[in-house]
């Protein structure tokens, strides 16, 4: 049975490649992007393509709600709109860490509350969070990407038992690295602080942040890239998480969480393997067997 998905951020980069696996596999897909001109290249009479920006909870219920009058029903909702802030903490300023969170964390957070009423109607259903091997570890210059991104999880981990009884899934989709304009010109970057030179150049290999009015605007979409150990970028086609999503969305009992891309896995037994080093110092602790 072909499916309807709703897609957020989905005019470049894993977006679009999720939007074009899906329509490729006969699929119908309510697209959104906050210029749905960037999308005018995509024909297909399955396609819905809907303004969004969901920082703004008042469109994305609105949204949410228009998609589901034109199909009648969403089987798979996709939380992907999103991007990376890259700076230390005391480079950040307010507005970018409300920006960051505002993104990442409240628009998928308004999507699905925005969704859920239409999702226990029907009685199915399955909501898929991008979230990153980032939600589980952590890296240095990224803490806001990062705690956006364990707020979803955590949010989403709680979500998923909420739903259970009403026959709909959730699933964390914790992607590796991808070669997608999020780590291009899909992020944004903090004004840098001359001590953290030395910390840039073991991360990101350079001592300053780009300048941010030299590259192209460009819209919060696409989701995730995530560098490797020692600052090196370990990425593969977009089509190649399309193809796991697709995968992902076909299992009748999907996980609550699903590592996606190249390298992911050892990041996440990484920074497991890191979290569990700290707790096996305190003696009253005993590691699960």
């Amino acid at each position: 049975m072909s499916r309807t998905w709703f897609i957020t951020g989905a005019n470049r980069g894993l977006g679009r490649a999720f939007t074009v696996a899906a329509l490729a596999s006969g699929d119908t897909v309510v697209a959104t992007a906050r210029d749905p001109h960037t999308m005018s290249d995509l024909t297909d009479e399955r396609l819905t393509v809907l303004p969004l920006d969901v920082r703004d909870r008042d469109q994305v219920f609105a949204t949410v709600a228009k998609a589901f009058d034109v199909t009648g029903r969403v089987d798979v909702l996709v939380n992907n709109a999103g991007y990376g802030l890259v700076g230390a903490l005391e480079e950040l300023t307010e507005t970018q860490i409300r920006d960051q969170m505002d993104t990442n964390f409240y628009g998928a957070l308004w999507v699905s509350q925005a969704a859920l009423p239409h999702l226990r109607a029907q009685a199915s259903g399955h909501i898929v969070q991008i979230s990153t091997v980032g939600a589980v570890g952590s890296l240095p210059l990224f803490s806001m990407y990062n705690a956006s991104k364990w707020a979803l999880e955590g949010f989403s981990a709680s979500l998923a038992d909420e739903l259970r009884p009403f026959g709909i899934k959730v699933t964390l989709a914790q992607m590796g690295g991808f070669d997608t304009d999020w780590a291009k010109s899909s992020m944004k970057f903090a004004e840098g602080i001359p001590v953290y030179s030395a910390v840039r150049e073991s991360i990101l290999g350079m001592r300053d942040y780009p300048d941010m009015a030299a590259l192209p605007s460009t819209e919060a979409s696409s989701e995730p890239a995530e560098p490797a150990a020692e600052g090196e970028w370990v990425e593969a086609a977009p089509e190649v998480a399309a193809a796991g999503l697709l995968d992902l969305v076909s299992d009748p009992n999907p996980p609550l969480r699903k590592i996606i891309g190249p390298g992911a896995h050892q990041m996440v037994a990484m920074a497991l393997d890191a979290r569990r080093q700290d707790y096996i110092t305190d003696p009253e602790f005993t590691w699960p067997g």
